[in-house]
């Protein structure tokens, strides 16, 4: 009789098998794009900020507006908009979350920032009355549509603190995102 070496087809199968579940299994705990995804978001939106706040100090020193705490830029196309020491004033944008029609500050012409995708979180009280404990007076923070305020992927947006300082603008990405 002629002794066997090897595995019979059954045995390889089975391996196989429980490989392929060991893979389905482990592959999402080393391949996580949803939250890559997320992070690269977040930048294009911080690089939206960064760009559209610097094309709003440019139209506010070509009108005399950027060492002013307090003052307004005309901007073709997008309307009035608040500044603080030449950038955008982060209060103007409450007024797109209050659906204020005096609101001619539109995030979307402002930086290119699709609204369908992203909610404006600010310190205002919310329509219940509660404080929204995300964001406190000067800045509001862009978190992911139907996200937790408190605990989400999210870009801050500091105002100026002074003559020639840009707003400070940070992306917040806990462990959850």
């Amino acid at each position: 009789m002629r002794k066997q070496s090897g595995f019979t087809l059954i045995e390889l199968i089975i391996v196989i098998v429980i490989l392929g579940i060991l893979a389905v299994t482990a592959a999402p705990r080393f391949i996580d794009l949803q939250s890559d995804a997320k992070a690269a978001t977040l930048d294009g939106v911080k690089a939206a900020l960064q760009g559209g706040s610097q094309l709003v100090y440019a139209k506010a020193a070509i009108q005399g507006k950027q060492n002013l705490a307090d003052s307004t830029v005309t901007i073709t196309g997008v309307g009035n908009v608040a500044t603080v020491y030449g950038y955008p004033d982060a209060e103007s944008f409450t007024a797109i979350l209050a659906g204020s029609s005096a609101a001619v500050t539109d995030l979307a012409a402002f930086a290119e920032i699709d609204e369908a995708e992203f909610d404006i979180v600010e310190s205002a009280a919310t329509t219940d009355g509660s404080a929204n404990t995300a964001a406190t007076d000067g800045e509001f923070v862009i978190v992911f549509q139907g996200a937790d305020d408190g605990d989400a992927c999210s870009v801050r947006y500091q105002n100026s603190a002074g003559t020639g300082q840009a707003p400070t603008i940070s992306i917040e990405t806990p462990s959850s995102c």
